[in-house]
């Protein structure tokens, strides 16, 4: 029964993804007069290629010097460690020394703003890490500067006097108020991680190690390195500058927390062989020209930038939107990967951003876990366990998804879509809750439980593309144009094809679980 299921599914899916292909190459051939961002391609004759998209577009080209740069970077430090038998403190120092150089060219004399505030920052953790107000002066100073530093747009240095404003015209090549938001997650670590280091332990290794595959190899993973309290003379001034400009993950990440960070400064990672990192980088080299092929056939962002989805047919608006979100999935996995080989090169394992592919979840708290993945764990770890966990899990998604929002940048946009995350979380935690209490105590119950899990599925899908088209493509103000053409007589089948296609992915998706459950 299984096996005729999947046979039908898998044919239905080949069937969707090569109409998928054909019809979003015809779009682009037929419209490419009307789009911005296209330029020359190299990869495919006569085809030009997508680089709409200004922050792809900034990483592709820079590309070149960043692999020397970061090439330069990792001789540096592992010839040191190596030489000199450094350990975390020397490392950090060398750190430093490495990291500074890298932000004086990204930010110039604005330098002194991050330094500045990350100095207030371990200023007021070693005051109040041990009193009861630390949590709620902390997150008042932190968040005050995540709003400030973009309401003012990164402050001059005029205001401090006419004798400073020179320094203005030195401010580097990259704007460090939107990195700085990485830092500021760094520093909130780098706080509690002292705050809870004076309480008792927060996890019961022994029972992880029992149940840990890489932990039972005599490796450590990323769970233990985070967990894992270390000791206090880590909690240094130097090993906390070192964590925070840390420069293979500085300018995107991943995140990474300061216990693990602190740990592997001072024994570098072992999860990984040189052989696993090489490979590593390889299989992004095929991701990278997998990315070359995507944009020199298909111009899904170019739509999306050049408002030209509003002049598209219904069918043709979810073929734009859905190529869209696989643009935004490949685009953010290869920047994070990127960046996370380099800094498995230098000795720090920091969590996968992208473990999973966007077409493998069917439900909000898979995707949100495999989306953004380290930034989840950071958001698990410092928000959502301290304000109550599972225990208040309804409440605790508006102040995560709004925080999300603000961390992202101060737009109206962005907090809808933040809003829509949540509501749309609300008939998913209840349906999982019923499901739970649904005893499936036969086959029948089984079979109707497994298809209502797919409906389900198919919803969330729907929901999850409407919510990230609204905050990365159309903007709050296009939502009564996508409801209403989407309801038009039109716009009613490509809503049931979609649906169908959706629930079809679902079921494909139970089918990898099996497979993946029956291996281990």
């Amino acid at each position: 029964m299984k096996s005729t299921e999947l046979f039908f599914l898998l044919a239905y899916a080949v069937a969707f993804y090569a109409f998928i292909i054909h019809r979003s190459v015809q779009l682009s051939r037929d419209h490419h007069t009307k789009l911005f961002g296209l330029r020359p391609g190299w990869l495919i004759s006569q085809r030009l290629n997508d680089v709409s998209d200004a922050q792809w577009r900034n990483f592709r080209a820079n590309l070149p010097i960043l692999t020397i740069v970061f090439t330069i970077f990792a001789l540096l430090a592992n010839v040191s460690r190596t030489l000199f038998h450094f350990k975390a403190k020397g490392m950090s120092l060398i750190w430093i020394v490495i990291s500074l150089a890298y932000l004086l060219y990204l930010h110039g004399a604005c330098i002194v703003f991050i330094i500045l505030i990350a100095s207030l920052n371990y200023l007021l953790v070693k005051i109040f890490a041990r009193t009861k107000y630390f949590s709620f002066i902390f997150w008042v100073f932190n968040l005050f500067f995540l709003i400030c530093n973009r309401v003012y747009e990164g402050y001059s240095f005029s205001i401090f006097g006419q004798h400073w404003a020179f320094l203005d015209n030195f401010r580097g090549t990259f704007r460090w108020h939107i990195c700085f938001n990485f830092v500021v997650l760094r520093m909130i670590s780098f706080g509690y991680d002292y705050h809870w280091a004076h309480q008792d332990s927060r996890s019961n290794y022994k029972k992880h190690i029992q149940h840990c595959h890489i932990c039972k190899s005599g490796k450590i993973c990323y769970q233990v390195l985070q967990e894992r309290s270390v000791p206090d003379d880590k909690f240094s001034f130097n090993i906390y500058l070192s964590y925070l400009l840390y420069a293979p993950l500085y300018l995107t990440g991943p995140i990474i927390n300061f216990n693990a960070f602190a740990s592997q400064l001072d024994v570098p990672q072992n999860h990984f062989s040189v052989r696993n990192v090489a490979w590593y980088g390889v299989r992004w080299v095929f991701s990278l020209l997998l990315m070359e092929v995507m944009t020199h056939l298909f111009y899904y962002n170019a739509f999306a930038i050049s408002g030209a989805w509003r002049h598209l047919s219904p069918l043709d608006v979810f073929i734009v939107g859905y190529g869209v979100l696989n643009f935004m999935w490949l685009k953010f996995f290869l920047i994070w990967r990127y960046f996370r080989f380099w800094s498995l090169i230098c000795g720090i394992e920091a969590p996968e951003n992208m473990p999973r592919c966007i077409n493998n979840c069917h439900n909000l708290e898979s995707f949100w876990k495999n989306w953004h993945a380290s930034f989840n764990k950071w958001l698990v770890r410092y928000i959502y366990i301290p304000l109550g966990g599972s225990q208040r899990k309804l409440l605790i998604v508006w102040v995560i998804f709004t925080f999300v929002a603000i961390w992202h940048d101060l737009e109206w946009k962005l907090l809808s879509w933040a809003w829509l995350t949540c509501l749309f979380f609300i008939p998913e935690l209840l349906f999982k809750s019923a499901a739970n209490a649904f005893q499936a105590t036969n086959a029948f119950r089984v079979f109707v439980l497994r298809e209502l899990r797919a409906v389900a599925g198919a919803v969330t899908i729907t929901c999850l593309m409407v919510a990230n088209l609204v905050g990365f493509v159309i903007g709050a103000s296009g939502i009564n144009w996508l409801t209403s053409r989407f309801l038009e007589k039109d716009g009613l089948p490509v809503l049931a094809g979609m649906f169908v296609s959706f629930y079809v992915g679902t079921k494909l998706m139970f089918h990898v679980q099996d497979f993946k459950q029956s291996r281990h």
